[in-house]
């Protein structure tokens, strides 16, 4: 049997301006994301201190980061975070992200869509 100790951090809410289409580009939209980051260094579960767990301020600084950068594709928004979590936060072994375009422009109602990625180390 091997623990795992997940942290999730549940619809951040962010303004981008990720789309194809020029309009989206130049208006933007509002977005969610929620990121689930795993590990299997359970060091935290008994020493009580944040340099041995997934520190959730630094993965959300990361995710912020790569919201800022336009993109044409959610995926591309989504692939850029993973690798950058892999490479900047020690201990990950397993991320989903869940990126959601709030009321995107489809010439109907629709409350978000939304591109999910998953990725083990």
């Amino acid at each position: 049997m091997s623990d795992k100790v997940s942290i999730e951090l549940e619809n951040m809410k962010f303004y981008a301006y990720h789309g194809h289409y020029e309009v989206e580009q130049k208006v933007g939209n509002h977005f969610l994301v929620t990121l689930i980051c795993e590990t299997s260094s359970l060091d935290a579960l008994k020493s009580d201190r944040l340099k041995d767990a997934l520190d959730y301020q630094q993965l959300y600084q990361i995710v912020k980061r790569e919201m800022e950068i336009p993109s044409h594709l959610l995926e591309h928004v989504a692939e850029r975070m993973a690798t950058s979590l892999f490479a900047e936060v020690q201990g990950i072994t397993r991320i989903r992200i869940k990126i959601s375009k709030m009321n995107p422009p489809m010439g109907g109602e629709i409350e978000k869509v939304s591109i999910t990625l998953e990725r083990n180390i």
